[in-house]
């Protein structure tokens, strides 16, 4: 699947979600004044700018494997130590951080456990470990209309409900085998407005994610056939796409 794409891809493909989305997450997990904070899976910086606001830049800390990303990261954040990696191998040393957050990040990690082991090893003790997911085998995440289309035009296709962390209980059980404590799950839902049908289907076109490679993979009449199932599935323009996530707190 294909993450390393500029920020604006992706701001446009999955920004307008996880933009309120790292807001009502930050909420949850309250990060004070005087803390230190990882944001792991950085993307385009969108929890780290939120963290800077919060915190300041020389107080955070982020980590993205996509080069774009990073990139895109150290110019929104100036000061903030951005680094090429991943987070199954956190370039870090043990009891770093007060907080570490990884939001819409377990699911495409090589390995989930790993990763929040990692996150785990450089918390200090008496910090807190969160993560968030869309709930994509519920069907209320962003990408769920999209993913019913598929399915119905082809059965048998791959959708990304599979993926660790998708699922009501999964990103607790993952935080509790990487030995994580305290574990407390929740769920938020953001809300986002279309105007037309072209505004919400345009961005699956651009090559993001598990969704953005199967809508490359296709012929031209197997995309334009999707296109018009998605517009037939979807209510009538304008409408709105509400989206729900995972969220789990927990402690080193």
């Amino acid at each position: 699947m294909s993450f390393d794409v500029g920020a604006e891809a992706y701001a446009a493909f999955m920004g307008r979600y996880s933009e309120p989305l790292a807001d009502a997450l930050l909420a949850v997990v309250r990060p004070a004044e005087g803390q230190r904070a990882l944001d792991v899976g950085c993307g385009p910086g969108v929890v780290t700018s939120r963290l800077v606001h919060r915190l300041g830049a020389e107080s955070v800390v982020a980590v993205d494997p996509s080069e774009s990303f990073v990139r895109a990261t150290r110019e929104r954040c100036p000061g903030v130590d951005v680094r090429l990696g991943l987070a199954e191998a956190l370039p870090w040393p043990d009891d770093t951080v007060d907080l570490a957050v990884a939001q819409l990040v377990v699911a495409f990690m090589k390995d989930p456990v790993v990763g929040l082991r990692e996150m785990r090893r450089v918390t200090r003790p008496g910090g807190s470990v969160a993560a968030s997911m869309w709930d994509l085998a519920g069907e209320r995440a962003p990408l769920s209309p999209l993913w019913r289309a598929v399915r119905s035009l082809w059965p048998g296709a791959r959708d990304e409900s599979m993926l660790p962390g998708a699922r009501d209980g999964d990103l607790a059980r993952l935080m509790a085998a990487a030995g994580l404590t305290g574990v407390t799950s929740s769920e938020l839902t953001v809300s986002v407005g279309y105007q037309t049908f072209g505004e919400w289907w345009t961005p699956y076109t651009f090559g993001v994610g598990p969704a953005g490679d199967f809508v490359a993979s296709l012929s031209d009449g197997d995309r334009n056939a999707l296109a018009e199932r998605c517009h037939e599935l979807l209510p009538t323009a304008p409408f709105t796409v509400d989206a729900t996530a995972f969220v789990v707190l927990a402690h080193p």
